[in-house]
């Protein structure tokens, strides 16, 4: 266990930075199976505009690599092209 009460608040810090990376990554895949199981195409376009948005921003706080983000939405921005 941690001495120092720096190292205190880093372990409280990490914690409540773990929990938020994990909600905010839990709802973006809630929304990309929203995404995948519609057939609606004005729906689709609207949602996909949500989902990029929220890729871009777990890539910009590294919760996922660049490179996952990156396809993730062009497997997404095809999906919708095809309906």
């Amino acid at each position: 266990m941690a001495n120092h009460k720096s190292a205190l608040k880093r372990i409280r810090a990490n914690e409540a930075r773990r929990l938020r990376n994990r909600y905010q990554l839990k709802t973006t895949r809630t929304f990309i199976k929203r995404l995948r199981a519609t057939e609606d195409k004005a729906e689709a376009q609207e949602l996909l505009k949500k989902v990029t948005g929220m890729l871009d921003k777990l890539a910009k706080k590294n919760i996922i690599k660049d490179n996952n983000a990156a396809n993730q939405k062009s497997k997404l921005t095809k999906l919708v092209n095809a309906l």
